[in-house]
């Protein structure tokens, strides 16, 4: 069984011959940098070249030698910066910055930084609806996106037998609605300027829908999984009630998904969320959702057993293999292997179930912990 079989075998709710493993499949399934390099010095590799692929979370490209060696089933697929739009990093005293396509500028500390926060949201002062007719909007049409990819992810395909899965260019819709307005601003907007929301969530929309049209015309033979990504969930419960969840979101995850599903049938759809959201699982199936990510279950109502036993027929469950926040960056090798083996058993019967970590692996967390976590699915994942 190849590794596009294995995989494709767990979401049709079958089990392979081993639990599927991912890592740097997704834009949140990855390992940052700093992470990446104790890993390579740790297994005595050198370090010729590390390429971050998004500067944002400063996660790198997994070598096709890490992969190999740690039997890893997917590959990632990312589209290129548009024409207009270039990486341009900026010495700013104590902080490195640069300013995304969206016009959202971003911060990292030079000395002791992990990632980019954003420091300036381009819609911040934007009153009403009519106002974001005057924003210079990304081009998500733009030819170099995806100038060349397709043939790369034919190759890529071929070359590894793994399950390919499609990042996008930015955060999800309803995401970019924070980074663009600011929090405090957009979950205000929905309750006191909710025609401004609307106009907003339509737009983004609208340019996530004409990327993934053109994307999925050349790369739907390649494509196993599409990667979604809404913060919807905090450490203690959904950000938004589900009243507003139903009013604003999910009717526009419904259309996109079904848009996705229609322009490649056999295409799965990839939700990441980190956090507690259990009250609107069910709509987010009903919306279509096939594959959740990342299981948080350390946070209320996620306890991943409960979860396989009232969803498991309905979702595939992508992560929730190890706690990133504690187990694997504060704990020993041993309680790595434990918790590794304990996820797997509780998550892998029945199919259904692809391995990785809650969320991206940290600049703290130890090589020891993470060749502990590879070892342990590679030796106890097996049906």
């Amino acid at each position: 069984m190849n590794s596009y079989e294995r995989v494709l075998s767990a979401l049709q709710h079958k089990e392979p011959d081993r639990v599927p493993l991912d890592l740097g499949g997704g834009c949140v399934t990855g390992i940052t940098g700093k992470a990446y390099r104790h890993l390579l010095d740790y297994l005595g590799y050198k370090d010729t070249g590390i390429s971050v692929q998004d500067q944002v979370q400063q996660l790198v490209r997994v070598d096709e030698f890490i992969l190999d060696r740690f039997g890893v089933d997917t590959r990632a697929v990312w589209p290129q910066p548009p024409s207009t739009w270039n990486f341009e990093r900026k010495d700013d005293g104590q902080y490195w910055s640069f300013t995304d396509e969206w016009e959202i500028v971003w911060k990292m500390p030079k000395e002791d930084g992990f990632y980019y926060d954003m420091r300036k949201h381009p819609l911040a002062e934007v009153e009403s609806a009519e106002q974001l007719t005057d924003f210079a909007w990304p081009n998500p049409l733009d030819p170099a996106r995806l100038r060349g990819l397709g043939a790369k992810a034919k190759d890529l395909q071929h070359s590894t037998q793994a399950c390919l899965m499609l990042n996008g260019p930015s955060a999800g819709f309803f995401e970019l609605g924070g980074w663009l307005r600011g929090y405090e601003n957009w979950y205000m907007d929905m309750l006191i300027n909710p025609l401004l929301a609307e106009k907003l969530l339509d737009k983004t929309l609208e340019i996530r829908m004409k990327f993934l049209g053109k994307a999925l015309d050349e790369l739907k033979d390649s494509i196993l999984v599409v990667v979604e990504t809404e913060d919807l969930g905090s450490q203690t419960g959904p950000l938004i009630s589900p009243q507003l969840y139903r009013k604003f979101v999910k009717p526009r995850q419904k259309e996109l998904y079904s848009f996705i599903k229609k322009k490649a049938p056999g295409v799965y759809v990839f939700l990441h969320s980190c956090g507690s959201y259990y009250e609107i699982i069910p709509d987010l199936i009903d919306a279509g959702v096939d594959i959740l990510n990342p299981v948080q279950f350390t946070t209320p109502k996620m306890d991943a057993a409960g979860l396989k036993k009232e969803f498991g027929k309905d979702l595939t469950f992508w992560g929730g293999g190890v706690d990133t926040q504690y187990t694997l960056s504060r704990g020993t090798p041993e309680q790595v292997r434990d918790e590794v083996k304990r996820q797997i058993e509780v998550l892998a019967p029945g199919g259904g179930f692809v391995f990785n970590t809650v969320h991206n692996i940290q600049a703290d967390v130890p090589a020891e912990n993470i060749i502990a976590m590879l070892e342990t699915v590679k030796e106890y994942g097996a049906y």
